[in-house]
């Protein structure tokens, strides 16, 4: 009878093969955790320039303008003669107190993100927003559709999701031409993926190649926003085929644990 080396046995080989998977699937959890770190960093990193950005523009800006309304408004006391200058002025000051006020909402937008843990809701009421804005035949048909249990997103990453999506609508709706725009949101064990899907006009290719059209910000803002979220952002288009949208997010990332 021959004699078998430990290594020509069959548990030897079976112990091989399953140190191989283990290895594998150390150097996965490895790369994942990486990831997840580097994408935790920009984040910080992003927040802490916006909340910068807000508090210059608080301190600085607003605070100016503020202060120029309140000599304007000194003046109108001065122009007691003249009523139709006064009334100009007036306007005026309105017209700067409304500019402080959406200057003031979009500091409070920079220190802040959503509170709503719904993305498809939120999504939702922005296509059909822009669905509104465009009555008439040539509105296009807007459908959300969600697929696998619903999870909820860190609120960085769900305010991010949530730009690019608004981003992809809004292009689709005002330069697409198309007949009906779809967006999908898929919750995968593995995985976040969201398309927006319209079957209009499509993208030329030279402009997809060179990621934008000049003068043009939309292409260019998707894929900055995605850059900078550390998220894989793909674009597919077709003359006359329509054009997709994808992003995904590996599920490190993208779900609260």
């Amino acid at each position: 009878m021959r004699a078998f080396t430990y290594y020509q046995t069959v548990w030897f080989r079976l112990l091989c093969v399953a140190a191989f998977l283990a290895v594998l699937e150390a150097l996965y959890y490895l790369r994942s955790q990486y990831l997840k770190r580097q994408f935790h960093v920009r984040l910080e990193a992003r927040v802490a320039e916006r909340t910068r950005i807000a508090r210059d523009f608080h301190d600085t800006t607003l605070q100016s303008f503020q202060g120029v309304l309140i000599k304007f408004h000194a003046i109108t006391y001065m122009l007691g003669g003249h009523p139709e200058a006064r009334e100009k002025l007036e306007g005026v000051i309105e017209q700067g107190r409304q500019a402080v006020t959406e200057g003031r909402d979009a500091v409070q937008a920079l220190r802040s993100t959503f509170a709503s843990n719904d993305l498809a809701c939120d999504i939702s009421r922005f296509g059909e927003g822009l669905a509104a804005d465009q009555p008439g035949p040539n509105c296009p048909e807007f459908r959300l559709r969600v697929e696998g249990k619903s999870r909820d997103l860190p609120p960085l990453v769900r305010e991010e999701v949530y730009r690019i999506a608004g981003e992809a609508l809004r292009n689709a709706f005002h330069h697409a031409e198309a007949k009906r725009i779809e967006v999908e949101i898929r919750y995968d064990p593995r995985r976040f993926r969201m398309c927006v899907v319209d079957n209009g006009k499509g993208i030329d290719s030279a402009v997809l190649s060179a990621r934008g059209r000049a003068g043009h910000h939309g292409l260019p803002g998707l894929n900055e926003r995605a850059e900078l979220a550390g998220v894989k952002l793909a674009v597919w288009s077709r003359a006359d085929l329509g054009t997709e949208i994808e992003l995904t997010i590996p599920a490190s990332i993208a779900y609260i644990k």
